[in-house]
Parts: structure tokens; C-alpha cells; sequence
């Protein structure tokens, strides 16, 4: 027996600590990560993937589709009215949901962007008015 070569019950334990302390230095710098990458991906929506959508219905049909139309306008020719004379969609593929499964708030005209549109996300919380809040305009 004194021939082999094997790991003593204490060797283990030693490997296991230092395992366990290198996660616990290692997991609560990448645990904020997650939920930038939610906001950066809403912010991204908001600014450029859902506003070309919508530039591209405002260019074949002269308006951007009405507040209760909404944004499923982009993805089937609305019934109601104003009817687009042009419609050439769909101009997105799926239902836009923000990274927190959540639909995006669409209001045209804009309380915020009088001459266009407001498009936002209420963020984590889903709650209007909190620090997460995802917007197309400005804050004063």
C-alpha cells in the first residue's frame, strides 16, 4: 500500500477551498453584467432597430402608424384607421419585446416627441417613472 499513489481526503478539501474561493471573487464581478447587457440591448431598440422600422412606414405611407395601431402595424398592414396607402411590410419579423419580455410603449404623436413618435421601456421593474427607464428622447 505505501506504493500508491493517490489523493488524501485533506488534498481534496485543499483544492475544493481554492476552487471555492476563486468563484467568490470571481461571480460578483460578472453578476451586474447581465442586467447592462438587458439595458444596453433596450437601449439599441429603442434608438435604431424599432426607429428604422418605423422610418420605413413613414416613408411608404406619409405618417407613422397611430397610437392604436401601434407598433403591430410594423408587423401586419393595420385595419384601422388612418389606413396606410402604401403598406410594404412587414417591416419587422416578431413582436418587439424588450430583453425583460416585455412590450415596448409606442405613442404617436409623442407627448415627448411631439413631431413623431415616443417609443420606451419601463426596464427591469416594468414600472413607469424608475431609474431603469428606457427612453427615445431626452431628459430634461
Amino acid at each position: 500500500m505505501k506504493n500508491k499513489k493517490a489523493f488524501t481526503l485533506i488534498e481534496l478539501m485543499l483544492v475544493v477551498m481554492i476552487i471555492a474561493t476563486l468563484a467568490a471573487l470571481v461571480v460578483p464581478k460578472f453578476t451586474g453584467r447581465a442586467e447592462q447587457a438587458k439595458a444596453a440591448a433596450a437601449k439599441a431598440d429603442i434608438m435604431a432597430n424599432i426607429p428604422t422600422a418605423l422610418d420605413l412606414y413613414e416613408l411608404d405611407n406619409g405618417f407613422y402608424p397611430s397610437a392604436e395601431q401601434g407598433l403591430d402595424a410594423l408587423r401586419s398592414q393595420p385595419s384601422t384607421s388612418p389606413l396606410p396607402p402604401k403598406w410594404n411590410g412587414p417591416y419587422i419579423k416578431k413582436k418587439p419585446l424588450d430583453p425583460w419580455g416585455n412590450a415596448y410603449h409606442y405613442a404617436s404623436p409623442g407627448t415627448h416627441n411631439t413631431n413623431s413618435y415616443d417609443l420606451y421601456s419601463f426596464g427591469k421593474d416594468n414600472a413607469e417613472g424608475g431609474k431603469d427607464d428606457i427612453t427615445n428622447w431626452e431628459e430634461d
